[in-house]
């Protein structure tokens, strides 16, 4: 099944911070933060939300298309997914502007701050989904916003079931953009603090919001998951990890599961443990991209963690 995965292609700093923010940041003080954090640990790496989640997608056996903009220092980037073997036939570069950047600190409770440049993101709408032939899936992931508005309704009108993901860009919009994504989208995945902010902006539970889709997702880390249906709420455990190295990119690994189990028909369980597990793999390496497990290898696991077969 091609799935067509709409989102940002970027580069990501990452630097690893050796203590906790919270013996740094002083609540009383925050009015006036000033804070710098030495960071001896620092790596570049090959992110962006789509970019994240076609990698996993494949790792899965699945069949992604990237439809991303990327700027003029976007070759390592595109070389890469060509040796990947992903299509970088809907992968365009927008002259004069970089590809966007992600600038991420992590401390030892994996918190992060990070700062991030939108670059050739922000003209993600010249990107247009009828341009992609043969999807059967599709994700509006964290793009420009002109973009995910434009993409979302494009899915829509073609018929095309897709996962609204607003991940980080869910602040660019406000009620009505949401419900209406809400009602454009078949699905919809958030972690839990984007689920209390998307509940905040539309004045809606995550009850009656989940009756707008067929489901709604919602991420907790290490305690698993919840996805919400019109019938019921379902808990989903967390896959316990090897180790618990770098969270950058286990939400996009987690959506990537969900991708696969929602092309492949499954019941939602099982839909969710393997999307739990696919975030567990990827916690235990550094980056949102360096981890290769093999199918074999996935479906062990899979049955290691959960007791039954994939």
């Amino acid at each position: 099944m091609t799935t067509l995965i709409c989102g940002s292609l970027a580069y990501d700093t990452i630097m690893v911070f050796g203590d906790r923010f919270k013996n740094h940041i002083l609540p009383e003080q925050i009015h006036i933060l000033n804070v710098a954090f030495l960071v001896p640990d620092m790596r570049r790496e090959f992110g962006g939300c789509a970019g994240n989640i076609a990698y996993n997608l494949k790792l899965l056996g699945g069949s992604p298309l990237i439809m991303a903009t990327v700027g003029e220092d976007s070759a390592p980037y595109q070389q890469r997914l060509k040796n990947l073997a992903l299509n970088t036939q809907h992968v365009r570069e927008v002259p004069n502007s970089f590809t966007a950047q992600a600038f991420i600190t992590t401390d030892l409770d994996d918190n992060q701050i990070t700062a991030f440049h939108p670059g050739a993101m922000t003209y993600s709408h010249q990107n247009k989904v009828s341009d992609a032939l043969g999807v059967q899936l599709g994700i509006v992931a964290p793009d420009g916003r002109d973009g995910m508005l434009q993409h979302a309704k494009e899915f829509h009108a073609a018929k095309i079931p897709f996962i609204f993901d607003p991940g980080q860009g869910l602040p660019m919009f406000g009620k009505e953009d949401l419900l209406n994504f809400m009602q454009l989208a078949d699905y919809c995945t958030v972690n839990d603090y984007e689920a209390k902010l998307l509940a905040d902006r539309t004045g809606c539970t995550l009850e009656q919001l989940a009756t707008q889709v067929k489901a709604l997702i919602v991420t907790l880390g290490a305690e698993g998951s919840l996805i919400y249906t019109a019938e019921r709420c379902i808990s989903i455990p967390a896959a316990p990890p090897l180790a618990v190295v770098d969270p950058t990119g286990c939400g996009d690994a987690y959506r990537a599961g969900l991708l696969y189990g929602i092309g492949q028909g499954w019941a939602w369980e099982k839909t969710g443990r393997l999307a739990s597990l696919m975030g567990a793999i990827k916690i235990a390496h550094r980056g949102g991209q360096n981890h290769a497990p093999t199918m074999s290898e996935i479906t062990s696991r899979y049955q290691l963690a959960f007791g039954e077969t994939l």
